[in-house]
């Protein structure tokens, strides 16, 4: 009986997620039967795309969004249904109704006269014995109500202003509870409601950043993310009132209309107690309600901006595997230098001072040069933060005796990064300076490989990050780590112990056991030896293996994205065209003569084959973008230096969706708003461009009292 009820469950979940998505049911079936297999989201999209259709990895992450909101609603039913039994109130068609609800505020809307309440004026009155009299108030023929009142009196109803004020309380505890009620004034919220927030009284001063907000209302149907977060987060600090309502009047002659139904005495007891349910019952609780949505859904907009800015940064275009020199730069404290391996190891570490107030420019520029020299450093990455452009300035302008690639690299997360446990794990010998310039050269070599060591909130590309539901914040981030890092691959073989955690089936557990294998057996020299690491099985080796690449193994499939259950199939392939695995990949005019259709079986499909044709074309191959070199405009150093009207390059470091922060080289960030974006309309700056990518802006304003820039990507106009 459980299994044929959990397939009736699976059918509606399937038929309710293909409504919210608009994508066929047996497409969202097959994906919740392969969640439920423990499958992961970038295996399911990587080697699945015969089961999902092709679904790519934000359908599945949205499919399988909605399935948990399907599932815990369905566990809120059970409750429900069990506290309305233990009542002994649960009849067949209530019990049908909740059954056939899938949506929570009906459903809550649903239970509401059922559940359990606390001790309320309604309660106070039932004890008191006046229901009956708000029964014969609410049919409305009475039109003596004074002396029906007055038989309800009792020690504890001492007259008939107290027996009225009961039956009204009861009364408004109905209207409060009328499904139909709760659902107009909805309508009416949904098409009126204005958000308004006002200054706290006395807070002026400190509350300064909320100057935009001291008095401010539009409707809640058009107010933006960022300014309904700004305005919770005003609210939050004490600064701000924030209010939800639409006109109070329409309300209530919406309710009049529903329940005042003649013209006496007890109809103006009803119209008296629909007032009181309005404003003391019915609007704060439907405010609150869009008060949450309204937050919800800003919260929504706000985390995928957030996860998009940082997909794009974690698969920013890595220098790859050369020496490089890491500089963490300062003033008083001087610059961090450390030398790094071809593998990220650090080498060497010592500290300059180029600067003021100590100024040793000789000493500093003797002890680059013959460090470059010693260690055949080939890049050297630079800190964005204080002292970097005096210290990018400095390197540049030095002569080496070699090509020699200087980087300005983000600092973002540097320091969270250096004092974590991760970094005092790694490197417990040095101080945070040391661990931070390491980070900084690590990030030039494979910004993907070092970001994941930092927690995804602390790398400075959201909004309103500290604002939003921290659950789903958490989850959104944790699952963009773990695209990108499927999308990427990690060599097997160096990859660190988080960077492998990340890895589909892997986990933190099983990522450590990986990394104590290797120490203790040397390289992997196949895929296969993965399931030799202790506790891992066939289901892990399943959903990892496709990710997980060893450039030097035996078997040449094993650097490519290529499963291991797909071997066969590429072995077929060369043994039909009389030659080797290893020569099919490297000779093109072979893999021409491939005909796909011949390989088609029960379980491989042309999705699946296409994919392995193209992996045989560039096996292993990166999908990131090569990393090109960027100088600021040399002469504007400080915003001082900026005047309106100037044309200077930037590099873009943070996505809103209000628009873009551009870094023109100096410490403050300056603004594109998204209607300064391009020359024609823009409701998705992400659709026009992306984290680190390099612009032309133009200065339209600069407020130096508030230290704000206002930037157009227009600089024709």
């Amino acid at each position: 009986m459980h299994k044929i009820l959990q397939s009736i469950f699976m059918q509606i979940y399937s038929k309710l997620i293909s409504q919210s998505l608009t994508l066929p049911e047996r497409q969202i079936a097959k994906t919740i039967d392969l969640l439920d297999e423990g499958a992961t989201i970038p295996f399911i999209s990587r080697y699945r795309k015969e089961a999902t259709g092709g679904l790519d990895e934000m359908q599945i992450g949205d499919i399988k969004q909605l399935y948990e909101k399907l599932q815990d609603l369905s566990k809120r039913k059970e409750t429900i249904l069990h506290s309305i039994e233990e009542q002994g109130k649960l009849t067949d068609e209530l019990a049908a109704r909740i059954g056939n609800s899938w949506d929570s505020t009906e459903l809550e809307d649903i239970y509401l006269p059922y559940k359990p309440k606390r001790q309320t004026k309604a309660e106070i009155a039932r004890k008191k014995g006046l229901e009956p009299l708000a029964k014969i108030i609410m049919a409305q023929n009475e039109r003596d109500i004074a002396r029906r009142a007055e038989q309800f009196l009792t020690d504890e109803v001492q007259d008939v202003d107290e027996a009225l004020q009961g039956a009204r309380d009861i009364i408004a505890e109905w209207v409060n509870e009328n499904e139909s009620a709760r659902n107009a004034i909805r309508n009416i919220f949904n098409r009126e409601a204005v958000i308004s927030s006002k200054i706290v009284k006395g807070k002026e001063a400190e509350a300064a950043k909320y100057r935009d907000y001291f008095d401010f209302s539009e409707p809640l149907s058009k107010c933006s993310s960022h300014r309904l977060l700004a305005m919770r987060r005003g609210e939050s600090e004490g600064f701000l009132r924030v209010n939800i309502a639409p006109d109070d009047e329409h309300c209530i002659e919406n309710l009049d209309k529903r329940f005042v139904k003649s013209s006496n005495e007890s109809s103006d007891q009803v119209e008296i107690a629909v007032k009181d349910s309005y404003k003391r019952l019915l609007k704060p609780s439907i405010e609150t309600e869009f008060a949450a949505l309204s937050k919800e859904k800003a919260d929504k907009q706000a985390i995928k901006v957030f996860a998009e800015n940082l997909r794009q940064l974690l698969l920013s275009p890595p220098l790859g595997q050369k020496r490089v020199m890491g500089i963490d730069p300062g003033f008083r404290t001087g610059c961090k230098v450390v030398c790094l391996d071809a593998q990220g190891n650090l080498l060497h570490n010592e500290t300059i001072y180029p600067h003021p107030p100590q100024h040793e420019l000789t000493k500093a520029s003797m002890k680059i040069l013959s460090l470059v020299g010693a260690y055949a450093i080939e890049a050297i990455a630079i800190g964005n933060g204080t002292a970097g452009r005096e210290t990018e300035q400095f390197i540049t302008n030095l002569r080496y005796d070699r090509s020699i690639q200087v980087f300005a690299v983000s600092e973002d997360g540097a320091s969270v990064y250096s004092a974590s446990k991760t970094a005092r794990d790694e490197f417990p010998d040095y101080d945070v300076t040391v661990r931070g310039a390491i980070s900084i050269g690590r990030r030039l070599m494979d910004p993907l490989a070092e970001l994941v060591k930092i927690e995804p909130k602390s790398i400075g590309v959201g909004q309103y990050q500290h604002d939003v539901n921290q659950t789903e914040l958490k989850s959104a981030l944790d699952q963009t780590v773990e695209n990108c890092v499927n999308l990427v691959g990690v060599n097997l073989n160096t990859a660190s112990m988080h960077l492998l955690t990340y890895v589909s089936g892997l986990g933190p557990s099983l990522a450590k056991n990986i990394v104590e294998y290797r120490a203790q057996n040397g390289a992997f020299k196949s895929r296969k030896e993965l399931m030799k690491v202790p506790r891992l099985g066939d289901k892990a080796f399943e959903q990892a293996a496709g990710f997980l690449r060893i450039p030097d193994a035996k078997h040449p499939l094993d650097n490519s994205a290529v499963h291991p259950e797909s071997y066969y199939i590429v072995e077929e392939m060369a043994k039909d065209l009389n030659c080797s695995v290893d020569e099919l990949i490297k000779q093109s005019a072979l893999k021409s003569q491939i005909k796909l259709e011949q390989y088609v079986n029960g379980k491989t499909g042309m999705p699946t084959l296409i994919d392995i044709l193209s992996e045989l074309d560039k096996p292993g191959r990166d999908p990131r973008q090569g990393i090109k070199v960027f100088e600021f405009d040399p002469n504007i150093r400080t915003i001082n230096d900026l005047r309106e009207g100037q044309i200077v390059p930037g590099i873009v470091s943070n996505i809103t969706n209000f628009g873009c922060f551009v870094d023109i080289g100096i410490k403050e960030k300056g603004l594109v708003h998204i209607s300064n974006m391009a020359d024609k309309f823009v409701s998705d700056p992400t659709a026009i461009v992306s984290i680190h990518q390099h612009v032309e802006v133009k200065v339209m304003s600069i407020d130096l009292e508030r230290k704000r820039i206002q930037l157009s990507m227009r600089v024709g106009q």
